[in-house]
């Protein structure tokens, strides 16, 4: 099953898969929720799953499914390896994790790879696994004040989009400063989109 908020990506992996005498795409869909109702439906083998999508993203479903089908095999489809993102689908319970542009045998493998119970992580996302940093953790605020940041917005700005003090937006931003080690705030949003913390 297929799950991708992109046509053109599920045509795509219909035809790789279609074209395998072994494998057959039961269900395509656009979002998590029809993801979790397909899966009640057809309860196919292997699920290939897009992160970020309307409704309900892949991580949320990727929950919601294992939490009703344990042994449900789910496969993190990206377009992006930020390691923060890795960790999320991991983290669900994603048994293997997939960039869109790797090529069409490494697709297979890991699908055939999860198909058999194993862990499927490509050498370019195990890499990135093995300089992994400690997990930042930002506060709800704190990610909606990086957001802002990332906007451009000024701390008078954030603090007046926000309804709060312009003194309790600095010390926000010092302490997203501190968290992603980053010197100025031009750093922090680019450290923070590097690792899939912030999505624009």
């Amino acid at each position: 099953m297929a799950v991708d908020d992109h046509p053109l990506i599920r045509s795509g992996l219909r035809a790789v898969i279609g074209s395998e005498p072994d494998m057959e795409m039961v269900g395509e869909a656009a979002n998590g929720e029809e993801a979790i109702e397909l899966y009640r439906e057809h309860r196919p083998d292997v699920v290939l799953m897009d992160l970020r999508m309307p409704v309900m993203d892949g991580v949320a479903a990727t929950v919601a499914i294992l939490r009703e089908f344990r042994d449900a095999k789910i496969i993190a489809l990206t377009t992006y390896e930020g390691d923060a993102d890795i960790h999320r689908a991991l983290s669900a319970g994603a048994r293997g994790y997939l960039l869109k542009d790797m090529m069409r045998g490494q697709l297979l493998q890991v699908i055939r790879t999860v198909q058999k119970g194993q862990r499927a992580i490509p050498a370019v996302v195990a890499a990135r696994l093995a300089e992994y940093t400690p997990r930042i953790e930002l506060t709800p605020r704190e990610l909606e004040v990086l957001q802002l940041m990332a906007k451009g917005f000024s701390n008078p700005e954030i603090a007046s989009t926000l309804g709060r003090t312009e003194s309790t937006m600095k010390v926000h931003v010092s302490n997203i400063l501190q968290k992603l080690q980053a010197s100025d705030r031009t750093e922090a949003v680019t450290v923070a989109i590097q690792r899939g913390i912030l999505h624009l």
